[in-house]
């Protein structure tokens, strides 16, 4: 008996360890209820129509309930007018150049702000944000600028800081908020008015928010400013003042799967509507 038992003993631990331990907790994601609350808040509305082959700007327009988004540069001066399902309503056409169209922005009376900022190489001089009422297309201001603190065209690559991909509007002023190309770092704020003319457009603030942007939006009561970078959301809210918006409650929504987005734009108060350049349109609802 007693070998018997010295024989079965080990068995029973051995069973005992690998069948009766209580597992070990799996340890937590970092930040892991921010990003499931941030994928829970994401949902994806549509994909665009196939005209739309870079979606690089995005404006919701409220009397129509839709959408206007626009091809990069070197695409047909077009505007398309799109619902949440992505249908093509509408196409609009431009008597304009699209040199290199980055975003969209638009003021309280529905008036489109079309930015043709994208400045890669920092070597433009003949920079223009474009205003019109869709419902006359024929009538354009162009508000047509250069940076007061550009002072070589090229700059040296270090301080490559002069491409604009995201502008919006409050109060009067469009906001161009910089895509830093030297170190990707500093996002730089600039400021115009929102009649035609030719300028200089005004450094207002800076902030070294960290990543390239790519789109900006207003939201109608100019509270809330948010950016979008590739694969992430910037939010400011109970913003003070356009021009330093970066003082703002300041939120980082991770929104990878959305792809490489390039747009935004307020529905409402509580909603945002992103774009990618791989077509996708999605919806983020604010907490």
């Amino acid at each position: 008996m007693l070998k018997i038992a010295a024989l079965f003993i080990p068995i029973l631990v051995i069973m005992f360890y690998f069948l009766g331990k209580p597992s070990d907790p799996e340890p937590a994601a970092e930040n892991s209820s921010t990003t499931a609350s941030a994928e829970g808040q994401l949902q994806k509305m549509a994909s665009l129509p196939a005209q739309v082959s870079e979606s690089s700007g995005v404006e919701y327009v409220a009397d129509k309930n839709a959408y206007l988004t626009h091809n990069d540069a070197g695409n047909k001066p077009l505007l398309y007018l799109v619902n949440e399902q992505g249908k093509l309503l509408q196409t609009i056409t431009l008597k304009l150049p699209n040199v290199d169209w980055e975003d969209l922005a638009r003021d309280e009376a529905g008036n489109i702000y079309v930015a043709d900022t994208g400045n890669n190489d920092n070597k433009r001089r003949s920079l223009a944000v474009y205003k019109l009422d869709i419902n006359n297309p024929e009538k354009i201001e162009a508000i047509r600028f250069t940076y007061e603190d550009q002072k070589e065209y090229p700059p040296a690559k270090k301080d490559m800081n002069f491409d604009v991909e995201a502008i919006f509007w409050h109060s009067g002023k469009l906001y161009l908020v910089s895509k830093d190309r030297g170190r990707e770092q500093t996002a730089k704020v600039y400021e115009l008015p929102d009649t035609g003319g030719q300028y200089k457009a005004k450094l207002v603030g800076k902030h070294d928010l960290g990543v390239p942007v790519t789109g900006a939006a207003s939201s109608p009561s100019g509270s809330q400013v948010a950016l979008v970078s590739e694969g992430m959301l910037h939010i400011f809210q109970n913003v003070d003042s356009p021009a330093s918006f970066f003082e703002g409650d300041y939120q980082k929504v991770p929104i990878k799967r959305a792809g490489q987005t390039e747009a935004v734009t307020f529905k409402d108060e509580k909603t945002l509507v992103i774009t990618s350049e791989d077509g996708g349109m999605y919806r983020y609802t604010l907490k």
